[in-house]
């Protein structure tokens, strides 16, 4: 029995990691390194009045089409950090979710990489450097990341969360991602405050994991995860888990059941979203085709969640089109959107209370 059992698991382990999604990723060469680093001069240059006063007019929950084309097109965006799943095969898939985000008005600058260009991190990456890059990505944009992880990416959103969220005393180095090396301090200057702060600490706005768990817990990479993947820190204020029935690799006990809820260990605001059961796991991310029909996208645009924390949104309308992961694209563009507006107007707030302080 112990030894077909072993026999089973190192199958599963075998299959979920042929074709393993990496990237092979090194420093930019100095003619572009200056280039790159240029680019992040003078990043935290104020916006117009008549902008600042646009977007602190904005409601964060009822962010429109025109006010993503009128006026948050017209301002920075947070960095999105998308995290893919564990073969090469959905890669392409988290591509076309980041597609989509570009297609709905969200910047390209801020979902690619600034290294390569590439859309996604691998669920290989390691969550320290991850949560490095975020710390040197708000020190350097001003606004504060967002993480979208799939599958095993969405396990791994879960791990950056946790180490940004260890005692103020553990070392967390600052990564940066155009040298791809990290950097001499555990410390960044708060772009907000001017003041040093750890990398440890760093609390996001929001984040989400989509088809996290399952099978893949058996992956040694995994193994730490066994008893705190749905169990959401503090470094985090919003967090939505997406699961569904009939889910063998991203689902525990195949999706059913409140063992697949997560919850907050302290002060998040953690919602739990079941998507169809018809959905299909590793293409999830799958999203661009939904621009292709302007219908559809209109429902997007104005679709709003449930406020309950377990809800089971289903599609209330019929398209003469290919809908296939619309409501899992709704939930997660509202929620961009609406920390998009929330990030600015904390920006914009605190570059005028330290005006008015001086």
């Amino acid at each position: 029995m112990r030894s077909s059992t072993l026999s089973l698991l190192t199958f599963c382990a075998a299959s979920l990691l042929a074709g393993c999604g990496k990237f092979h990723r090194q420093g930019l060469e100095a003619a572009r390194l200056r280039q790159a680093e240029g680019a992040y001069t003078g990043h935290g240059r104020r916006l117009s009045p008549e902008l600042e006063a646009r977007i602190l007019a904005l409601d964060p929950a009822q962010v429109t089409a025109q006010d993503v084309r009128d006026v948050l097109a017209h301002a920075p965006a947070p960095r999105i950090i998308n995290i893919h799943g564990g073969v090469a095969r959905v890669i392409p898939h988290m591509v076309s979710f980041s597609e989509f985000l570009v297609g709905l008005g969200y910047p390209a600058g801020s979902l690619t990489n600034p290294n390569d260009g590439t859309y996604s991190f691998s669920c290989y990456e390691s969550s320290e450097r991850i949560a490095g890059m975020i710390a040197w990505f708000y020190e350097k944009e001003g606004l504060r990341p967002m993480m979208v992880g799939h599958s095993q990416g969405g396990m791994q959103v879960v791990k950056v969360l946790d180490k940004l969220a260890r005692k103020p005393t553990s070392p967390l180095h600052v990564w940066n991602p155009l040298t791809w090396q990290p950097e001499d301090r555990c410390e960044i200057t708060d772009p907000l405050t001017g003041k040093r702060r750890p990398v440890v600490g760093l609390q996001l706005p929001y984040a989400t994991a989509v088809g996290a768990g399952g099978i893949t817990r058996i992956l040694p990479n995994q193994w730490d995860m066994t008893f705190r993947l749905h169990t959401i820190p503090d470094s985090v204020e919003e967090f939505t888990g997406f699961c569904k029935g009939w889910d063998l690799t991203g689902g525990d006990f195949l999706g059913y059941g409140s063992i697949n809820y997560y919850r907050a260990s302290g002060t998040a605001v953690v919602r739990n979203v079941w998507l169809p059961a018809a959905y299909r796991h590793g293409t999830t991310p799958e999203t661009k085709h939904l621009l292709n029909d302007p219908h559809v996208v209109d429902w997007i645009n104005r679709y709003r969640p449930a406020k309950e924390p377990v809800s089971r949104p289903k599609l209330d309308v019929h398209f003469d089109t290919d809908t296939a992961n619309i409501l899992w694209a709704a939930e997660v563009w509202f929620d961009i959107k609406k920390h998009w507006v929330l990030e600015l107007q904390r920006l914009i707030r605190t570059q005028h209370a330290a005006a008015n302080d001086h």
